[in-house]
């Protein structure tokens, strides 16, 4: 299917449960794949991204069989070298290349043309001087040559001013070095939640790994041990039924979610509060009930980037304008997502404008629109719930949201 249109309806109060958190996912099977022993992932995200993660750990001889309740996965806590094939999947390309450090051979890190365009460099930089050998293609971009044979530990700084995933990568691989490691983050790191999350999943598989301060992690040379892990959905997933929920009027509860989740985009839920959506939080999910009228705000959306562009589209629905700063990291994603959104919701007839790191949109009379995705999945999900209000939205190439929610547009007809 190349397009896929979407049917504007009226939809009543309902319950989604999006698929299990990718971010969770990811960590969890980079965790079992280094423990020793057999580990259970229960209710993990089944994607494009995730098999990418599941592929390359097989390549470095760790078994992971899938099964009805999730992925099983038998490690002896030694990894091997290869050539390792990350495709699109940023979170996989940063977490296996360090990763890759702790192999007992050479490995070659790559991906797709847009991936040997995302940087690493910083990654690399605190790689080496944990002491691994590590070369990246002009200097800071994939494919990424590592030599293996371990990691000896020690105090570095790392830079997360661009991407948490850089230090996320470090911390967990950081229980298998020499000795411990210790952090020093700087003053801005992007996403920082996601940072809390690494250390809680870290935690589930015996890894002891705490804040200093407000800027340094440490984490002790404990390896990891065998364990049974559930995954919660996915926040950055459930980001869509709440902005349908925000723009058509309908309450949609997001269950297994929560509310004391560290995940990322739970910040949507206050900037939608903000706009005028009810919040009714539940120990089994997250409801939000979208008001008559949508209001614009302005807000910092550094700790949930992906959910720009959900809460975007939601923007272009408002009474008044909007504007989200603090999310330049949006340029260097899946695609130039700051560029895609103007581009789109242009399309769509707002009136946006953009800079570094920045977006503000004006709501104007909506129309009929045929949507770019860019062989973005969270470009095709955004721009898709705003075809449940608008007529004559029309997604172009709609199978790139296998990337993380391959039964979206299910999701969507059943609302």
């Amino acid at each position: 299917m190349t397009t896929y249109e979407v049917q504007p309806k009226r939809i009543g109060d309902s319950t989604v449960r999006p698929p299990g958190s990718k971010s969770i996912t990811n960590r969890a099977l980079i965790t079992a794949g280094l423990a020793v022993g057999d580990s259970l992932i229960v209710d993990p995200l089944r994607s494009d991204d995730t098999d990418a993660m599941v592929k390359c750990l097989r390549t470095m001889g760790v078994g992971v069989e899938v099964g009805d309740r999730g992925f099983r996965v038998s490690s002896k806590g030694r990894l091997r070298g290869g050539r390792l094939d990350v495709r699109a999947s940023g979170t996989t390309a940063r977490f296996i290349t360090a990763a890759a450090t702790l192999a007992e051979g050479p490995s070659l890190v790559d991906g797709t043309p847009r991936m040997r365009e995302r940087p690493i460099g910083p990654l690399v930089d605190a790689l080496r001087a944990l002491g691994a050998t590590v070369e990246a293609s002009r200097a800071e971009f994939p494919p990424v040559s590592v030599a293996g044979g371990g990691l000896s530990g020690g105090r570095i700084r790392i830079d997360g001013s661009s991407s948490s995933q850089f230090v996320s990568a470090v911390l967990l691989s950081a229980p298998l070095a020499e000795t411990m490691v210790t952090l020093e983050l700087g003053e801005v790191v992007v996403s920082r939640p996601y940072l809390d999350t690494t250390l809680e999943v870290m935690a589930a598989f015996g890894a002891e790994a705490r804040w200093l301060d407000p800027t340094t992690i440490s984490v002790g040379p404990t390896g990891y041990r065998a364990a049974g892990f559930r995954v919660e959905a996915d926040a950055s997933a459930a980001v869509y039924p709440w902005a349908a929920a925000a723009i058509t009027g309908a309450a949609v509860k997001v269950a297994g979610i929560h509310p004391a989740s560290t995940q990322a985009d739970m910040a949507a839920l206050r900037i939608l509060e903000r706009m005028g959506c009810r919040l009714e939080p539940g120990r089994r999910g997250i409801t939000v009930a979208g008001p008559e009228s949508l209001s614009g705000v302005d807000a910092d959306l550094n700790d949930c980037p992906d959910a720009s562009l959900g809460l975007a589209v939601v923007a272009a629905f408002a009474s008044t304008p909007s504007r989200f700063t603090n999310i330049a990291n949006l340029r260097i994603k899946e695609t130039d997502r700051l560029a895609a959104l103007e581009n789109e919701l242009t399309r769509l007839g707002a009136g946006v404008a953009t800079g570094p790191d920045w977006i503000s949109i004006t709501p104007g009379p909506l129309r009929p629109a045929r949507i770019r995705t860019y062989d973005d999945h969270r470009i095709a999900m955004a721009f898709a719930v705003a075809g449940l209000v608008q007529p004559g939205i029309v997604i172009e190439n709609p199978g790139c949201v296998a990337k993380t929610w391959p039964g979206f547009f299910g999701m969507l007809e059943l609302l």
